[in-house]
């Protein structure tokens, strides 16, 4: 038990470090190609982010237990909004650009819903996963075609202005992004194995294991590169990282299980899980838009009613885990 707490100790030090580092390789390799910080925040950090959810997908899906990488899809896009969204503007209020509230949350609304499609017959099979990633295909074409049509003058001047990012060449910048990206996998990693070993010398179930230890282990990252961006005043980054990091969830994570061992999944994960994801999403999306407030932002008191729904799913995961044992 003593080595498994170290483990977890050492991954929160590592996984600190290197997410700061992460944001300034991205950040300053954004400047360098003259690409903005939320294109970065949806793209480069949310796929890197996202990863540690790759991972766990494949080895689930490799290993027979495809229902654990579901779990752990929508078991990440709940912490996401509630512990990572929610503790971030606890701390920082999080505004939303324009460009967000009229394209990303939209698509993050129909991608959660076409999540809904995919699960409604509690069967995940291979054309379902050939649908996410049709629509993750989709998903990344609108990415790079908005990008050359919308780069603008004022852009530049973000990007320019960010005075707290040293001066560095693209290959440094980048080398510095894939090395932190490298250390954020390892570290995620490390706790996600940490954190197992405890809660299962602790007799909790594999099920609360898949939804809340390694779904919350997984998006670590996500947590930790928010936080550190919202508090560097970077709510661009800390916002598309989330956004754009549940999309990849639903489009990529989620098909990796269908692909590699279709299965037929337990009812739970349709009207507890998903419905959950679904309903926090959708909050999401109102408070985003700000409910006829002057400017959309989600607020300290919103931020606080998302953490506490995400506290009150674990505890409701924990009894009924208890309760089945």
């Amino acid at each position: 038990m003593l080595l498994l707490c170290l483990a977890l100790l050492a991954g929160f030090l590592i996984l600190f470090w290197s997410a700061d580092q992460l944001v300034y390789g991205a950040t300053a390799t954004a400047r360098n190609f003259n690409m903005s910080a939320m294109l970065i925040g949806l793209t480069l950090v949310s796929l890197g982010t996202s990863a540690p959810e790759v991972f766990v997908a494949v080895a689930s899906a490799i290993e027979g237990s495809p229902e654990l990488a579901v779990g752990n899809a929508i078991g990440s896009n709940i912490a996401n909004i509630g512990l990572v969204l929610g503790l971030t503007a606890v701390l920082v209020p999080l505004p939303f650009r324009v460009e967000v509230l009229r394209r990303d949350l939209p698509i993050l609304m129909v991608v959660t819903m076409c999540a809904g499609i995919v699960l409604m017959n509690l069967y995940l099979g291979v054309l379902d996963s050939l649908f996410l990633f049709v629509g993750l295909g989709l998903f990344l074409l609108r990415l790079v075609r908005e990008h050359q049509r919308t780069y603008t003058m004022e852009q530049a001047a973000e990007i320019s202005g960010l005075d707290d990012i040293p001066e560095m060449s693209t290959r440094k910048s980048i080398l510095i992004f894939l090395f932190s990206l490298l250390l954020m996998l390892g570290s995620a990693e490390l706790l996600v194995w940490s954190a197992t070993g405890i809660a299962t010398r602790m007799g909790i179930s594999e099920l609360v294991i898949g939804l809340t230890v390694i779904a919350v282990g997984t998006s670590l990252p996500e947590l930790v590169v928010s936080v550190s961006c919202a508090l560097k005043g970077q709510t661009d980054l800390a916002i598309g990282n989330i956004v754009g990091s549940n999309i990849f969830n639903i489009l990529l994570v989620l098909a990796i299980p269908g692909l590699l061992a279709p299965t037929v999944l337990v009812a739970e994960i349709l009207w507890r899980d998903f419905l959950l994801m679904f309903m926090m999403t959708l909050l999401l999306v109102l408070f985003a838009y700000g409910g006829g407030r002057s400017k959309a932002k989600i607020t300290r008191l919103e931020g606080g009613f998302l953490l506490l729904i995400w506290v009150a799913y674990l505890t409701s995961l924990y009894h009924s885990s208890i309760n089945q044992v």
